[in-house]
Order: structure tokens, then sequence, then C-alpha cells
């Protein structure tokens, strides 16, 4: 057997992070569009959550936020001028663009590509495929730079395959590891891949909310890697509708472990059988099911209880959920995750983390962090500035205290300064990161 290890990438909160409401069928993120958002208490936050994991034993890397505002999508769509006067006069005309633009929405690693271990690819790599995102403008802006941070982190060729995103036509929707779930015995061993769908490509879709992941996205993903094993069971129409534009918001799995509300699959029980029989000498899966009188729907998106991180962590036997304050504060999601815990099933603790500044636009611990399984000589290979420690972590919070605005409001936005301020803070982070010369588009 190969000694691997789950590693998680972490996305650093940017200091643009607003609430602009920009992504229907999020309800946080309409809920709370056009409060006052608190950049630094967020990346603070998101580097908290960083230190507890890897004081846990799971190796941790950062992945830097996305130069904001993208003065480049301005341009190209009319506004012209100084940098001040784009942001003027697009703020004047067209400010739900503006907000667009600003989006620190890269703070999302889990979209940030879909991932297969080396164990599980036709040539023996880590493949990566950047998520195109082009359901909604904010993230459609980001797979080109996303693109650029992962072939830093995982530069070496021999090890990895970092691909462009694939085609971005509607045919082609993808959301990256949101919707994919790697189930093995052991990190390091074959595993069966869940690449998880929301809508067929010539399919009419006529639901409440965008089913953002389409079936050809995920089988060309699945192709162009080599990957094993895969299975690819429809996510349940009414989850969608209920605000789970991402599988994470009701369904999460590591190891042997797939945790899922009664209604993450629109076929449960075929998604079960195609798994079982997909890793037939391999492992016995172990089925976890919430069902809708333990936890009604509309509880699980509110508290994001399965938007939690589940984690094999060293030393440990049974796995360890790390779950959303807010998973603590509704009562039904709380009784829920205690009842797991108790149940003498694969999960052993759960633990509480305050990421209440992600939550309110709709991401919780799960949706801060791309999962990439590494061999010892991957992990090696892999930017080792980039990798979390104590002494990162001092340094960053250094960082954020000097560089990020404790508040911002929309109408915040329209300064110009706001752009020198957040150039100035990537430009910094550059060199702290080590991510070489003309990282950015501003510094090129």
């Amino acid at each position: 057997m190969t000694s691997a290890i789950e590693a998680n990438c972490d996305g650093l909160v940017g200091p643009t992070h607003s609430y602009a409401g920009l992504a229907p069928g999020n309800l946080a993120s309409a809920r709370n569009s056009g409060d006052p958002s608190h950049p630094r208490g967020a990346v603070k936050e998101g580097l908290a959550k960083m230190r507890r994991l890897a004081d846990l034993g799971i190796p941790q890397f950062v992945l830097p936020p996305h130069e904001r505002p993208d003065l480049r999508f301005l341009s190209a769509i009319g506004f012209s001028g100084s940098d001040a006067r784009i942001i003027e006069t697009a703020y004047r005309t067209e400010p739900e663009l503006v907000n667009a633009a600003y989006s620190a929405s890269s703070m999302w690693a889990a979209n940030a590509a879909t991932v297969t271990p080396s164990a599980d690819a036709a040539d023996g790599r880590v493949h990566f495929t950047p998520a195109n995102l082009l359901t909604n403008l904010h993230r459609s802006l980001e797979p080109g730079q996303t693109t650029t941070i992962l072939r830093r982190l995982f530069p070496d060729p021999d090890r990895f395959c970092v691909h462009d995103p694939l085609p971005a036509r509607p045919h082609f929707a993808d959301e990256g590891a949101a919707n994919h779930v790697r189930l093995c015995a052991d990190h390091g061993e074959p595993g069966v891949n869940l690449f998880v769908w929301g809508r067929g490509a010539w399919e009419h879709w006529d639901g409440r909310f965008p089913a953002r992941q389409t079936l050809e996205a995920y089988e060309a993903v699945a192709r162009r890697h080599g990957t094993a094993r895969a299975v690819f069971p429809r996510q349940g129409r009414a989850a969608i509708n209920g605000g789970a534009f991402h599988n994470d918001v009701v369904c999460v799995g590591t190891r042997t472990c797939l945790l899922f509300h009664e209604s993450a699959f629109e076929d449960a029980a075929k998604a079960q059988d195609d798994i079982r029989r997909t890793a037939e000498g391999l492992f016995e899966p172990l089925f976890v099911e919430v069902s809708e009188a333990q936890l009604p729907l509309a509880d699980a998106v509110k508290s994001y209880l399965f938007n939690s991180q589940l984690l094999a962590v060293p030393g440990e036997d049974r796995l360890v959920l790390l779950a959303p304050a807010e998973t603590q504060e509704t009562p039904l999601a709380h009784a829920a995750a205690q009842a797991l815990a108790s149940s003498n099933g694969p999960i052993g603790r759960v633990e509480y983390v305050d990421v209440r500044q992600s939550m309110r636009n709709g991401g919780g611990p799960a949706c801060l962090r791309l999962r990439v399984v590494l061999t010892d000589d991957e992990l090696a290979a892999a930017n080792p500035a980039q990798r979390f420690d104590a002494t990162l972590h001092a340094r960053l919070n250094d960082w954020a205290d000097r560089r990020y605005r404790d508040r911002l409001v929309p109408a915040d936005l329209a300064d110009p300064a706001l752009v020198g301020e957040s150039r100035a803070a990537l430009d910094e982070l550059t060199a702290i990161l080590d991510l070489g010369s003309g990282f950015y588009p501003f510094q090129r």
C-alpha cells in the first residue's frame, strides 16, 4: 500500500470580502445581501480553522485570493480610463457588475477544481481540472487565475497535471469538487469517485434554482483524468430547490463513510448500490443517512451540518466531524450531529468552528478547502512556502491586521482607494507565499 494523506488547500479570504447576494439558490447569500462584512475578521477565522487542522496533523496549504476588483473584466465590457475612473463610472451606472468584479468568492476553494489522486488516475499522476464556474458571473471570472494558482502550488509535471478548465459552455457547466466525493479504505489505496450532477446538458431544467453541475462536465473530467471507478449519481431535485446549490450542502464523505441527507440523491438506493458494486473487492462502504424526520432539509441548509469537514485524524480510530458553529446553534442539527458521534458508527466526535463571515455568504468549513490526496513524495513536491504552519499563521495574521479593512459596506466598493489597498495586500502576499513574479495581472 502506498502511504498517502488527504491534504487540505484552503482559500484565503480576500481583502474585498463583501455580501452582494450574487448567487441565486444560495439562501444565506441572498439573506445577507447588502449587510456590512468584516474582511479582517473573515480572513482570521479562516486562518484559525487552518491552524486547528494543522495542529491535528493534517497537512494544510494556503491558496491565495484572486486580484479584486477584476478591472480587466470591467474594461472588457466597455468601461475605460484610469482605475479610479473605471470604478466610479461602473459603480454609478452598473453597480451589480462592480459587485461581481469585487467578489472574493475564490475563498471557497471546494469550487476551485476537481481532483483525481494518483491512486485512481490512469497515468499515476495527480490530476486537477479547474472549474469553469460559468453559472454565475462573479465566479466565472475565476478559472484563469485558479489555474495559475494550482500550477504554482503543484509545479512538477511528472507528478501533477493541472488541466485547463472545460470549455465555458452551458453543456459543460462545472462547479468543481463541491459535487465530488472520494471513498476508499485508505487514502493511498484505490477509491471510488462520486461525481454528483444536477442536470443533463440537453435537459430542460425548470427548477426553482439553477442546477449548476452537468453530467457531461463530469464525464469529461473523468475522461481527461483517466479516473478509475467513477460513479455518477444524480443530485436530488428537492435538495437543489431547497437551497443545496452544491451537493456538499447535503453530503460529505471520506474513507469508507458517506454521510448524507435523505434528499441528497434523486435515487439514493441506486446511488448506494452503484457505490457498493464499484467498491467490491476494495472496501465496504458505510452509509450514514440522516432522514428528513431527524433533520428537515431547511434546517440542514440553514445549519450546514453536511458542509462540515469529515476528517481522518492521525492517531484516531474514528472520524472527526468539523462543523460550523451554526450547526451547534440549530437545535435539530446539533441533536443530529451529537447522535452521529454517540452511535458507535464511523464518526467518533464532533468539533465546532467559527467561520461566520463565510457562512453569511453561504460557505461552511468544507467550502473553504480543496481536498488533495498526496503521497509523501507528492506532498514534498508542492510549493513549501504555501504549506501552513504556526510560523506562516503568525505571519499571515500580522499581514491581515495591517492590510485588511475591519468593515466593508456596499458603498465602499465605489472607493478607488480600495483598489490600491487590495493590490498592496496581494503584492506583499506574493512574496510571503513565494508565488513568483507576475503572479497577478496588476504585477505584469
